[in-house]
Parts: C-alpha cells; structure tokens; sequence
C-alpha cells in the first residue's frame, strides 16, 4: 500500500528546503518587509499545491531531473497561495487573528505591512516563474505554466472567487452560486498546480485533460472539507478560527446539505478523482493517495 504520510513528509521538505533557497533573505534595505513575507511562508502549511504539482509531474514522466526543475513552479504556488491567506485574514476579508496556530501577519506586522507582504508573495512567484537561471524546463512549457498560474489566481480565479465570496456574506445564495465561488477560490489554483507539473513534464493533450478533470474534482472536495472542518473542528484542531463560516453568515456545503451528506460528497469527489486516473500506470499512485488524504484531513 501506497505510504502518503511518508511521502507527503518527504516532498513537504524538499518543498521547504527549496523555498527557505530561493525566498529572499531579510536582512538589508527591505528586512522588515521581507521577515513579514518569510513569517506567514514559514509558519507551518500542508503544502499541498507544490506537492500536487512535483507528483502530477511525475506521474507523466519518471525523469529523477524532472522535480528538480518544477521546485520554483512549486514554490511559486505556494507563495500566490500565501499571500491569499494573508489577504484573507486582514479585517476588511475574514478578520481572522490566527493561521496554522500562530498570529495572523496583520496582528504580527500591521494591517499595511500584511497587504505588502502578500503583495510581495504574489509578485515573488512570477518573479520565481520567469527567473532565466531556472533552465530546466523548456521555455514554451514555462509560458504555457506562468499562463496557467496567472489565469487561475486572478480575477478569473482565485481573486474573483475572493469577490463573490464577499459579495455574498450576509445574502441568500443559490448552490449554483457557491459552487462558481468554491471551483474559483479554491479549485483554480489546485487544478493550476496539477497542470503545472503536467505541463513541464510534456504530458499529451489527452493527459492533460484527465489531470484538468482530476484537479477540478479534488479541488471540489477540497473546499467541501474545508467547509465541513469549519462546522466540526475546534480552533485548537484547525490552528485558525473554527466556526468562522457561520459568524460571517457564508453559504457553505454544510449550510446546504447538513453534515452527513457533505461528508458524503466529498467522499464522491475523491473517488471521482481517482477514477479519471484510470488510464495512468503506478506513477499516479501519489495522485491517487493525494486524492483520498484531502478528504480524511483533520485540519
């Protein structure tokens, strides 16, 4: 059987190693503003977009250099991811004082400090993403990857899924509705991040599609957990707000279904996920595993 625990240790440090080499070091003119950026980088995390990204990768092709050359773009998620979560806590958003068990980077930093440190992530992945020294992917699969990234955590995204998210506080919505905010908050940067290491590793059109599918239904159950958690953990367990969902009046899965049968839609998610990946060899088997353990998380 497929260890995930072990695995998700394994690429959770080199994901880190990786991050703590290429982030900038605070020290000089800007080490205030770079200590903010590092603080909310470092604090903790599942690290789940770079590692969705090295094992999409390597579920296309076995070449040990491959994962080697996919660490910025990996990085790079998790910086865009960052930052959303430092926008997302400030008090014009969610208003949330803690992440991962610690103070939230406004009530560390300040509130301006907070909004230039995810404004520095955001930058710092393309930054990452265009940087000429990384020549390990070719440089039409690093177009078609920054593409990818941008599209998904702007307007059309992640940015855009943030703006009906607060649009809708307070206000009866439809489940068509919620299902728009959740695929484009939530959902495009993971799919993003799955096609990303498709992309640099040359996947087919074909293979590609499949992962597009794969990252939309994981994604999916993604946001249903975070929603179930929300209702059923406590802020001990989750290191963040628990309960933040009803107090901001947000539609959620729990909100619409009750508990039982959100937990059994995420069930389906994830089996849905594994499914599209049918056609790939053992190679995929992270991805298979990826797609049960976003389901059984606890936080």
């Amino acid at each position: 059987m497929f260890d995930i625990q072990h695995y998700l240790a394994g690429k959770r440090k080199r994901v880190e190693d990786a991050l703590d080499t290429l982030m900038l070091s605070a020290g000089g003119d800007f080490a205030d503003h770079v200590a903010a950026m590092r603080y909310s980088l470092f604090i903790g995390g599942k690290r789940v977009r770079p590692i969705l990204c090295l094992a999409a990768g390597a579920c296309i092709s076995p070449d040990p250099a491959l994962e080697e050359s996919l660490l910025p773009v990996a990085c790079a998620l998790e910086c865009i991811h960052t930052y959303s979560l430092i926008h997302d806590d400030l008090p014009a958003m969610d208003d949330d004082d803690l992440r991962r068990g610690h103070p939230t980077n406004h009530k560390k930093f300040g509130e301006a400090e907070a909004i230039l440190a995810g404004d520095g992530l955001l930058t710092f992945a393309f930054d990452l993403l265009s940087d000429p020294r990384f020549t390990g992917l070719a440089d039409s699969a690093r177009l078609q990857i920054t593409h990818t990234i941008a599209r998904a955590a702007g307007s059309l995204g992640m940015v855009g899924g943030q703006a009906l998210d607060m649009d809708g506080e307070g206000r009866e919505m439809s489940f068509k509705e919620l299902k728009t905010i959740h695929s484009s908050k939530t959902g495009a940067l993971i799919t993003a991040s799955v096609l990303s290491g498709a992309i640099g590793a040359g996947g087919t059109p074909a293979q590609l599609d499949a992962l597009q599918t794969y990252g939309d239904t994981i994604g999916l159950a993604f946001q249903i957990v975070d929603d179930l958690l929300d209702v059923t953990s406590t802020t001990e367990e989750l290191g963040k707000t628990a309960g933040s969902d009803a107090e901001h009046d947000k539609a959620t899965y729990p909100a619409f279904f009750g508990v039982e049968k959100t937990r059994k839609m995420a069930e389906q998610a994830s089996q849905a996920a594994i499914e599209v990946l049918s056609s790939f060899p053992d190679s995929a088997d992270p991805l298979r595993a990826l797609s049960r353990y976003i389901v059984e998380r606890t936080k």
